[in-house]
């Protein structure tokens, strides 16, 4: 059994870690009855957001939390989300990021900006 703010953490560390911009967590458990946590975070390619789908599945694993969706990354994809339960993990590229503003649609979440030497 996991904890779900623990599991959020560690995956955005993660992804800061593996260079993702703008990582972020909001914690969504006063506002939505269906997950607890969205952790957010911007790929700068195709390619970056396939190693960073591996760095999540890899997490979500040694968590022992089970992705309720099994996402496919392709050449042209603009955003991938990990349904891990209490965990939702989105990662977009900057487009999609900006067009989307999941931060400003969750506007009263708190939040949690993890450091990182990625994108901004």
């Amino acid at each position: 059994m996991f904890d779900s703010k623990s599991l959020a953490l560690t995956v955005a560390g993660i992804l800061a870690e593996h260079k993702a911009g703008d990582v972020v967590v909001l914690d969504l458990k006063a506002l939505a009855e269906w997950t607890d946590y969205f952790v957010i975070g911007t790929c700068s390619s195709s390619v970056h957001m396939r190693g960073l789908s591996r760095a999540v599945e890899e997490a979500a694993q040694e968590q022992n939390a089970e992705s309720l969706n099994t996402p496919m990354v392709t050449e042209d994809q603009s955003w991938l989300l990990y349904d891990l339960g209490d965990v939702v993990v989105h990662l977009m590229n900057k487009e999609a990021r900006e067009f989307y503003e999941l931060e400003k649609l969750w506007f009263t979440a708190p939040e949690i900006r993890i450091g990182s030497a990625g994108l901004s």
